[in-house]
């Protein structure tokens, strides 16, 4: 008998959003290493692009290395501007069990690789989440506070050495995250609004840290090139917060300051139980395609197509 087959997620966070040949060169990277490319998303303001693919452990490992290659030779920092976050080139690298694989061989995963890149690449490398090795830094938000801009200040203290790689500050590719988790949903809510002060307002009513919503992380961005604001969230677990209560949690919000929602956007994939029953249209999620949910996805990858 056959081994039981064994999926693994990627879903590396860039730091370019705006020049379409980088994007589809990076997705054709991924492609060419044999793991199967879900989703590309890409976003001019927040100057960003989400890739997510699936595979086995040795598919992953090695499309990521591919792709941070090529990154890390593609995007120069020192000419990025953008409404995200970000610490690097390739900004965040996850990995996260689907099927037949434990966390504790994810975060196995996610050191070997994030190891490989500080010793190919001489990046600095940090590990988050489930494969952090300091516990303040399993939080993203926390380990990435600061951005590329406090990088150099960080790295040139004894609480900012990477967990691999040189504490050395590098201009063009800045550092890369590396973490091991669960699902996780990326889902934005776009106001129809400009007021950046309402939409933060928002954010701090909606994430966990500030009493808001348990397992959601949020943000205020603002879409310039849209002419409005976004509510952008994380929902760490589903199960614990899905879809519909973060959307109808902002929509009430922004009701509460006059504001209407323009829609909802999915960053990436989510598992169809992420909906709790409710229909993508009534999350703000127009023409959502069978193809968004993940469970398309690892199913296609359990019977190998």
């Amino acid at each position: 008998m056959g081994r039981e087959p064994v999926v693994v997620e990627c879903v590396p966070n860039v730091s370019e959003g705006r020049d379409p040949a980088i994007v589809e060169r990076l997705a054709a990277t991924i492609c060419h290493a044999g793991a199967r490319l879900a989703n590309v998303h890409t976003d001019p303001d927040h100057h960003r692009s989400v890739f997510s693919f699936l595979g086995g452990p040795d598919v992953v490992r090695t499309a990521a290395l591919a792709l941070a290659a090529d990154v890390l030779a593609a995007v120069d920092l020192r000419n990025h501007r953008g409404s995200h976050p970000r610490i690097g080139a390739l900004d965040v690298l996850p990995f996260v069990p689907l099927d037949g694989i434990t966390m504790d061989h994810v975060v196995a995963l996610a050191r070997n690789v994030g190891r490989a890149l500080a010793e190919r690449h001489d990046v600095p490398v940090y590990f988050y989440g489930h494969a952090a090795i300091r516990e303040q830094h399993r939080r993203l938000p926390d380990v990435r506070r600061g951005g590329y801009e406090a990088l150099a200040a960080r790295l040139a203290t004894p609480d900012g050495e990477p967990d691999a790689g040189p504490a050395r500050f590098d201009p063009r590719r800045g550092a890369i995250l590396v973490g091991a988790r669960d699902v996780l949903v990326a889902y934005n809510v776009w106001l129809e609004s400009t007021k950046l002060d309402v939409a933060r307002a928002i954010a701090r009513a909606v994430r966990e840290a500030s009493g808001g919503l348990p397992a959601v992380q949020a943000l205020a961005v603002p879409l310039t090139s849209r002419g409005v604001v976004q509510v952008s969230m994380n929902l760490l677990d589903y199960r614990v917060t899905p879809i519909p209560v973060a959307f109808d949690t902002v929509a009430r919000e922004a009701e509460r300051h006059g504001i209407a929602i323009q829609r909802g956007e999915l960053v990436g994939l989510a598992p169809r139980a992420a909906l709790a029953g409710r229909t993508p249209a009534s999350v703000g999620l127009s023409g959502f395609t069978e193809d968004l949910y993940l469970d398309t996805h690892l199913d296609a990858t359990l019977r190998g197509q």
